[in-house]
């Protein structure tokens, strides 16, 4: 199966191609690539060090912009794909920054909160030349929370001797956090999906969903929908999912997980087969590599939702596309989580409070503009959402770097 980064990189060139440009040489390869090797007092005493990883993909835009990830499977490709994901997301948003992501090696269930701790401060001392609001602008991620955002900031400042709320997002309203930034991911996907439905002329209460994933993103995204009158018919966590045909109570199903520790509430069917529903949005919410050219001819839903990083791979992208299958992509659809944080960024850098009203209205206006933007391309060009998105964003990339004379 071709990784992250390849099928990434594929849709880069496919973009390139359809824009007619024969060097794409800025945007192949991260611009930098830092691994760092620290350590942290575990609490027996003993010295333990982690391995940490920070990449600037393109910074062409503005400071290079992404999550840090704690899990054990944090790899530098993995890393500098989720960093050419965020480089294309800010540019299809029009935000002012480039991409960035950075990670450690550590399987956050094996740490008490102090040694979280601790080992957030050391990532932080290893990287503390990199971040800055006109460099680098880190925010959670995999495993990581405000809570861990809130111990990098007060290491950063303790380094720098100066308060600068703006060198990282995500963080506590209590240490200028943005209101909405919780559930900013999943509004950003469904205002997405309300564009693509008014589109279509479909209406939200005959509209079918199967949500994989019930976490911040999958969680949040099957109960904004549900509210909105959509049948959310299936929902699922890493243990399995639920189905009803005629749709679940997604509040119930929410708080039974929460109670529970898992999803309860329909008919009891695993990941595989919620991917194979015939609803007409599915909306893979959870991991990468989900649907590929194995599993792709099992697909029966009209449209995907790609609201997890890098869901559908490129080769089933493709075949999708031949069936008449939409596939929105993630660098749209998941787009809102760094669209507040470019909020909070701002309110920390001019020292204003926006209220919770003012930002879901920008917000909204940013995806449905971007989504108008894409759309505009894939009629343009013929081709499909997700090669007009990736089009569009390379476009922006391709003509800042021309203007800064790196670029043919």
């Amino acid at each position: 199966m071709e990784t992250f980064l390849e099928s990434n990189l594929k849709l880069v060139n496919e973009a390139a191609k359809l824009l007619g440009l024969s060097d794409i040489s800025y945007i192949l390869k991260p611009k930098r690539i830092i691994e760092v090797n620290f350590p942290a007092r575990m609490d027996d005493g003993k010295i333990k060090y982690f391995k940490g990883y920070r990449v600037n993909y393109n910074d062409s835009r503005g400071p290079a912009k992404g999550g840090v990830r704690f899990h054990p499977n944090v790899s530098v490709d993995e890393v500098s794909a989720l960093a050419l994901g965020m480089a294309l997301k800010t540019s299809l948003l029009k935000l002012p920054f480039g991409g960035g992501k950075g990670g450690v090696v550590v399987n956050p269930k094996d740490h008490s909160a102090l040694e979280l701790e601790r080992i957030s401060r050391g990532y932080v001392r290893a990287l503390a030349f990199e971040f800055d609001p006109d460099i680098d602008v880190p925010a959670p991620d995999v495993y990581t929370s405000s809570r861990e955002m809130s111990w990098i900031l007060d290491e950063l400042e303790t380094i720098k001797s100066r308060h600068m709320p703006a060198v990282i997002t995500g963080k506590p309203l209590e240490l200028s956090g943005s209101l909405g930034r919780n559930y900013s991911t999943a509004m950003g996907g469904f205002y997405i999906l309300q564009e693509y439905i008014k589109n279509k002329g479909m209406k939200p209460e005959e509209t079918t969903i199967a949500v994989q994933g019930a976490g911040n993103v999958g969680g949040f995204l099957a109960k904004i929908a549900y509210d909105h009158g959509y049948k959310v018919v299936a929902i699922s966590d890493s243990s399995g999912g639920v189905y009803d045909s005629k749709g679940l109570n997604i509040e119930d199903v929410l708080n039974k997980k929460l109670s529970t520790g898992h999803v309860e509430g329909g008919k009891k069917i695993t990941n595989e087969e919620l991917l194979q529903l015939d609803v007409d949005v599915l909306a893979p919410s959870a991991l990468e590599n989900q649907i590929t050219k194995e599993n792709v001819s099992d697909i029966r839903a009209r449209l995907i939702l790609e609201m997890a990083n890098g869901p559908v791979t490129e080769e089933a992208s493709s075949i999708l596309y031949e069936r008449g299958i939409d596939s929105l992509p993630d660098i749209l659809c998941n787009a809102g989580g760094v669209v507040v944080s470019y909020f909070e960024w701002v309110q920390n850098r001019t020292g204003e409070i926006w209220s919770e009203e003012e930002i879901s209205e920008k917000l909204k206006k940013s995806m449905t503009d971007a989504f108008k933007d894409v759309e505009q391309i894939k009629q343009d060009k013929g081709t499909s959402y997700k090669n007009a998105a990736y089009a569009l964003a390379l476009k922006r990339i391709y003509e800042a770097e021309k203007m800064r004379g790196n670029a043919n």
